[in-house]
């Protein structure tokens, strides 16, 4: 049986430094299908999707809400050639009712275990509507290392350089932050993989950069510091989301490769100056990500945040504007109070004012997200920035002995003309 996947494209920030990662989500969906399935990737991102009726069935996998409308075209189309298409994904789990319309199934909650149900059903030609798992999450046993052979490996570098692979050691989050619907989407509960498992999938992973994509790895200070304690060998370099700032998870952190964390700054206060230093003195670097246009922020308290970047010595940051998700509490509290102003899901891409900000016009809201970005680059782009990072992780390569052939990344990349040290 021959499955196509498909990842579907949508619009870049601007703002943004254009690369492509290699998605996560079909590369874990693959992994849990039957072993006679053969599948075929589409990034539509970095290729063109093949409208032809050679495979048997068509899986969309939705990552982002900016991806959903391209998601519906793409099956449509399909669909009018007399192919059967599934769609599943975080975008699909978001917008289930809406996908319906253009699907002949939806696939709704984690793959491991249920994937042979879907592909028995197609087969015996009684694919259900809908396959609904949200509430009945598998065993984290079962998660195997994902399929990155199903990749092109070429579409993921840029400038020379090889981007980082994605991977994951647990799902769910016990914290519920207001702009955020991992709750809805992995439950409340933190669920982390064994830690075994864990190490067991890296090793498979022929890239020795890595990105960490669960929403916090600080969640459970024991297995975070067993999980680091295990990677020390590997020395593998990764970013990740946030961890625990305690002394002892940055310092095993930091033997584990960390290269650099994504660090939410959502106040000018001493607390994050701190928690960055706190990075910075274990050789760690910091993203910070900062979200603008929440009810408690005025012109003047986003002003003096985008100063107060300024002096805290970040190595990167990214901008975006609280865009209100569905399954979000933001969502639910625009919505009831008629603050949503655009469902054009294109525009759901944390660039785009969608909303009536609490204390300023939506317009004065979007001048401000540019300026921010435009202060913070003003004296270095985001791409020599960048190439900071790559020389850092290059350096830390060379320590660890692992440099292989990295040389030829400094002889291929050019990110900039001028770098400042």
């Amino acid at each position: 049986m021959k499955l196509r996947l498909i990842y579907p494209k949508w619009e870049k920030l601007a703002e943004q430094t254009t690369f492509n990662l290699p998605p996560h989500g079909p590369v874990v969906m693959a992994a849990a299908l039957p072993g006679d399935v053969e599948v075929e990737f589409i990034d539509e991102n970095v290729q063109k999707v093949i409208f032809d009726d050679k495979p048997d069935l068509i899986a969309i996998s939705v990552m982002l809400t900016a991806q959903v409308k391209r998601g519906w075209q793409v099956s449509d189309r399909y669909r009018k050639m007399g192919k059967q298409v599934i769609f599943g994904g975080i975008g699909t789990m978001l917008h289930a009712r809406e996908t319906l319309e253009h699907a002949d199934s939806v696939f709704l909650g984690e793959a491991e275990g249920r994937l042979d149900e879907v592909i028995n059903d197609f087969r015996n030609n009684n694919l259900k509507k809908v396959y609904n798992y949200m509430l009945k999450h598998p065993d984290m046993k079962l998660v195997e290392p994902a399929r990155r052979d199903i990749l092109t490996r070429e579409f993921y570098f840029h400038k020379g350089v090889q981007m980082v692979d994605l991977v994951h050691a647990s799902r769910g989050c016990r914290f519920t932050c207001y702009p955020c619907c991992v709750n809805f989407l992995g439950g409340k509960s933190f669920r982390p993989r064994p830690v075994d498992n864990v190490v067991e999938e890296l090793e498979t992973i022929d890239n020795n950069r890595l990105f960490i994509v669960d929403n916090s790895l600080a969640q459970d200070t024991q297995w975070e510091k067993d999980l680091f304690k295990a990677m020390i060998p590997l020395k593998k370099k990764w970013c990740s989301h946030t961890i625990e700032d305690k002394p002892e998870v940055l310092d095993l952190a930091a033997q584990a490769g960390a290269w650099y964390v994504y660090q939410a700054i959502f106040d000018t206060s001493d607390y994050i100056k701190e928690r960055i230093k706190k990075y910075h003195d274990n050789g760690i670097m910091v993203e910070g990500t900062i979200l603008l246009g929440m009810d408690n922020q005025t012109e003047d308290d986003i002003l003096r945040l985008i100063d107060f970047l300024m002096e805290i010595d970040l190595d990167l940051a990214e901008f975006t504007v609280l865009t209100p998700f569905r399954h979000t509490k933001a969502y639910d509290d625009l919505l009831r109070q008629r603050r949503i102003l655009d469902t054009n899901w294109d525009n759901y891409n944390s660039g785009k004012v969608v909303f009536k900000p609490m204390h300023m016009k939506p317009e004065r809201l979007q001048e401000l997200y540019y300026y921010a970005w435009e202060t913070f680059y003003k004296n270095e782009t985001q791409e020599q920035k960048m190439f900071k990072l790559i020389l850092n992780v290059i350096e830390k390569e060379i320590k660890d002995g692992i440099y292989k052939k990295r040389r030829e990344d400094l002889a291929n990349v050019s990110f900039g003309n001028k770098i400042k040290r």
